[in-house]
């Protein structure tokens, strides 16, 4: 059975609908965050290790996808943000965001469900269209990078066995994801102690 399924992913690798699945998945991943693209782009990377599919090809395409998901997403909060705007939490976004809202966009890449978060949010306020596209390409690139290099050192190291280069690639990940939530837990915890009472503390990374 474990066989039957390899054979099935090993020739879905070399197939060349597998970019238009990955920069697919990539793109609805910007605004239905359930969707697994990031495992998706860390299984191409390990059996990119291979030889099929192409590295470099899986990384810029998954980067495309993401960028124009989140531009999506951004559009959905700029269309449908109007009601909320003027509220307290909405208020202080635009305020959190105006400071440093491209490091907001990049981290948050990186943290379960922010990325889709950040990026309404960042439409609702209607952070600059063009400050959003800079540093949201920053964002998509590396996390394109990362995702597809994760997956290629796993089926490196595994690269006679891709379900165990897979498995490695998807633990690193988790392990990542693991400490940014912790460091941005910390962060917070902090954050709220220092902050004077009754003012929402900026805990935007």
């Amino acid at each position: 059975m474990s066989h039957a399924i390899l054979d099935f992913v090993e020739q879905a690798m070399s197939s060349p609908w597998l970019y238009v699945a990955l920069f697919a998945l990539a793109l609805l991943d910007g605004f239905f965050p359930i969707v697994p693209a990031e495992t998706s782009v860390i299984t191409a990377g390990v059996f990119a290790a291979t030889g099929e599919p192409n590295l470099a090809l899986v990384i810029v395409v998954a980067s495309l996808g993401a960028f124009t998901g989140d531009h999506i997403s951004y559009l959905i909060g700029n269309r449908a943000g109007g009601r909320l705007r003027e509220r307290r939490a909405f208020v202080w976004a635009r305020g959190a965001l105006a400071v440093r809202g491209g490091l907001v966009l990049v981290v948050a890449r990186y943290i379960p469900g922010g990325r889709t978060a950040t990026t309404l949010t960042m439409g609702a306020v209607r952070h600059p269209l063009r400050s959003f596209t800079f540093f949201d390409a920053l964002a998509a690139v590396s996390w394109g990078v990362y995702s597809g290099l994760i997956g290629f050192f796993g089926g490196m190291a595994f690269e006679n066995d891709p379900i165990k280069g897979l498995l490695l690639g998807l633990g690193i990940a988790l392990s990542v994801t693991v400490v940014v939530e912790v460091v941005r837990w910390i962060r917070k915890r902090r954050a709220t102690n220092a902050s004077p009472a009754g003012l929402p503390a900026d805990t935007s990374v």
